[in-house]
């Protein structure tokens, strides 16, 4: 009995195996169904933004070894580029024969001051009446944090520059704020800098002073 089942069971392998292979006879046509290939495209969206001078504004602090002086410098002739709201370049001018001074209450003392840093002194306005800046890269790190590297031309003289920023881009409106700590000596500004003249006591004045820029622009 157990012999006679055991050979049923062969018999039934056997058949399955050859009913399988006559499924997979040359003559069998394998049918290539067509393939179709999606491609995602990514949509960049160009935004283009011109500064408001009015709505902008660029304040300034110097500081020396008995004190420090600050005021406002107007910003002109500024642009902007973007994709998807997140910024690509940009540029903006300074026009220094706008500086004034904030600190000073006595108007003959403000004066003078304000006279000096027009003056070969300082930024020679008379020369060199425009500063500019311009972006070389935007990287944003989070949310509307971004680093930024530019270059920054006082007196015709140009110098690298980098500073974190923060910007937004809410519809057609941006805004942008940042602190440039900018070494005047690099812009052949050398005025009672300890590092090229002695014996000055307390009539230094730092070499390093500070651009806070709060700036606007609309889209066009």
């Amino acid at each position: 009995m157990t012999t006679k089942l055991t050979i049923a069971v062969y018999a039934t392998a056997i058949i399955s195996i050859a009913t399988l292979a006559t499924a997979f006879t040359p003559n069998t046509t394998i049918v290539n169904l067509p393939i179709k290939t999606i491609t995602a495209h990514r949509h960049y969206k160009a935004q283009s933004f011109k500064v408001d001078n009015q709505g902008s504004k660029l304040t300034w602090q110097a500081k020396k070894a008995t004190g420090d002086h600050n005021g406002e410098v107007k910003i002109s002739n500024g642009q902007f580029t973007a994709e998807n709201n997140i910024l690509k370049s940009g540029t903006f001018d300074i026009d220094l024969n706008t500086i004034t001074d904030a600190d000073l209450t006595d108007q003959a003392s403000n004066d003078k001051l304000v006279s000096t840093l027009k003056s070969e002194t300082f930024f020679s306005t008379d020369k060199f009446p425009k500063a500019n800046f311009a972006i070389v890269s935007a990287t944003k790190t989070s949310g509307n944090q971004y680093d930024i590297k530019g270059k920054l031309t006082i007196k015709g003289i140009t110098n690298d520059v980098s500073f974190p920023a923060t910007l937004a881009i809410n519809g057609k409106k941006l805004n942008a704020t940042a602190k440039i700590t900018v070494d005047r000596t690099k812009y052949d500004i050398k005025f009672r800098s300890k590092n090229f003249f002695e014996n000055l006591g307390d009539k230094v004045i730092y070499d390093d002073f500070d651009l806070n820029v709060n700036l606007v622009a609309n889209a066009q």
